[in-house]
């Protein structure tokens, strides 16, 4: 007998019991019949009561403090032999420095990320920017200790590589699932500006002069500026502090901003002028807020994001998130060598070359939340699910796996003849512009991949998003990291034109699999996880 409507499953019975898989010639196709009925949340309660114009002001501020971690990383690279001749020491002793700050870019969300789902995005911003001004400050006066440089590399990256897992915690903490695509299109395009600009930046001070401390002065002054400009304006968003949004006038400290603090004040010092008494306050409020205040400056599980890596839905996600990473990161990689050598580029060229990429990655970092937002309501339409816009959708119940990964395939092959006509191109040394193209198109695909599927894994953590976002961070630093290790010997031993002819088979047939399996497996995964 049918479940009535708005009733929920049966207790024990699967969500994806509903769901029937038609094998038919061809490509494989996934039918998955109405469930509106027996499974979808009617709730009206509103989800969050942020405001519209309070969303535009955190998705300023998030893609401001996320563009730290890209910019930082990426304006160094030029500074190499400027560091190298100006500290008296190896290649290899400078290239240390980078690997240590790849090892911090994963341990820092693996730290913050956590620490934000407990204690509050707010607290977490403050402190990693004060990190990120303070490591940035050493690393401008320090000029003569090599073991200190090591030391301030790890400072800077604890403090500009947090901002990534904590932003995506912000957009699970005030949209919708079907909203969130609209809130990380601009915060995607911010985020890898940084990456865009980096090098040039970086190039251009190789170029001109023989000084590397102004651009951390400058990297300094920006991190300043966020830090001032979080805590004045930036309210907290964590669920587990606010709720929805509403319990954000009880909060004090420095968990609200310093606008609303001195508001509230200047209101509070009116209000007992004009009635000649003090505004009585609850007397147990302090000591309720400081116990759970201190209660929440605990990580309960500070490596809780590494286990997520070994479920089987979210090893597929972050194979997808973390290997395109890779390829985009050794593509990166591999620019300053190829074009030195076959189109004898100086260093601000050099630079000048990232920039095709970075048009890519900003254009592509804007679609990418339009078509996240489209193929949410085309799944939801297909099945019969009326998409919720107050109360946000019961995603135990949705294919939210088939939605975010809707298109995927048609992208993998584009991608992977990107990667194949870029390979080839640069090694019968054609015309640089066509290079460059290619370059744009990359950076426009590889956006998309990195940010559809970290979204996705916010999306089956709704109660941890931003140690979700660590554990993403940690797996794309960690393939990185190796994909960067064997570039040159690859490089070295098959050539550039099979070496990305190999990068774009293998991404893409791999690819191809882990959608698939998402696809058609990983709501089944994700229940079985969840049922543990």
């Amino acid at each position: 007998m049918a479940d009535a409507p708005g009733r929920p499953p049966p207790h024990g019975e699967s969500p994806i019991s509903e769901l029937k898989i038609e094998q038919v010639q061809g490509p494989a196709i996934e039918h998955i019949p109405d469930t509106t009925p027996a499974q979808q949340s009617t709730s009206s309660t509103p989800y969050t009561t942020f405001t519209r114009n309070e969303k535009r002001l955190l998705t300023l501020h998030m893609g401001l403090a996320a563009i730290t971690s890209p910019l930082t990383a990426t304006i160094y690279f030029p500074l190499l032999p400027l560091l190298r001749s100006h500290f008296h020491t190896s290649a290899q002793s400078i290239n240390i420095t980078l690997t240590i700050y790849i090892i911090f870019q994963a341990v820092s969300p693996a730290i913050f990320g956590p620490l934000s789902d407990s204690l509050g995005r707010r607290p977490v911003y403050l402190l990693t920017l004060s990190l990120y001004v303070v490591g940035n400050l050493g690393l401008a006066v320090n000029k003569h200790s090599y073991s200190i440089l090591l030391f301030l590399r790890a400072v800077q990256s604890l403090g500009a590589s947090a901002a990534f897992a904590v932003s995506y915690g912000v957009v699970a903490d005030v949209c919708v699932p079907s909203e969130r695509g609209r809130m990380l299109g601009p915060v995607s395009m911010a985020l890898n500006l940084g990456a865009c600009v980096g090098p040039v930046v970086g190039g251009w001070v190789a170029y001109t002069s023989g000084s590397y401390e102004w651009v951390f002065w400058v990297l300094v002054i920006i991190g300043a500026v966020l830090l001032l400009s979080v805590g004045a304006l930036l309210p907290e968003t964590a669920r587990t502090v606010v709720g929805d949004g509403s319990r954000r006038k009880r909060q004090s400290g420095w968990e609200e901003s310093w606008y609303n603090i001195c508001k509230h004040w200047l209101r509070r010092h009116k209000e007992n002028s004009s009635n000649g008494e003090n505004e009585k306050q609850p007397e147990n409020m302090d000591e309720n807020f400081n116990r759970s205040f201190l209660q929440r400056c605990r990580i309960a599980k500070p490596w809780a994001c590494l286990g997520m890596i070994f479920h089987l839905d979210t090893f597929l996600v972050l194979w997808m998130h973390g290997f395109f990473y890779t390829v985009d990161y050794s593509l990166v990689a591999a620019v300053p060598d190829i074009y030195k050598s076959i189109y004898h580029f100086n260093e601000l060229q050099i630079g000048l070359s990232y920039l095709p990429r970075g048009a890519g990655i900003i254009i592509g970092g804007y679609c990418v939340g339009k078509v996240m937002d489209h193929n949410y309501k085309v799944t939801a339409k297909k099945i019969g699910w009326t998409v919720n816009k107050v109360a946000g959708d019961d995603l135990n119940n949705f294919p939210i796996e088939r939605a975010r990964s809707r298109g995927s395939l048609w992208l993998l092959i584009i991608s992977t003849a990107t990667l194949v006509g870029y390979g080839w191109a640069v090694s019968k040394h054609v015309q640089v512009s066509v290079a460059l193209i290619l370059q744009f198109i990359q950076g426009f695909w590889g956006t998309y991949f990195y940010t559809t599927y970290n979204t996705l894994l916010v999306d089956v953590f709704p109660e941890s998003p931003s140690t979700a976002a660590a554990a993403a961070s940690i797996t794309r630093c960690a393939m990185a990291a190796a994909g960067v290790a064997v570039l040159q010997p690859l490089l070295d031993a098959a050539g550039r034109g099979w070496y990305f002819t190999l990068l774009g088979l293998w991404s893409g047939g791999f690819g191809a699999v882990a959608v698939w399996l998402i696809q058609r497996k990983g709501m089944q995964y994700r229940t079985r996880r969840m049922k543990k």
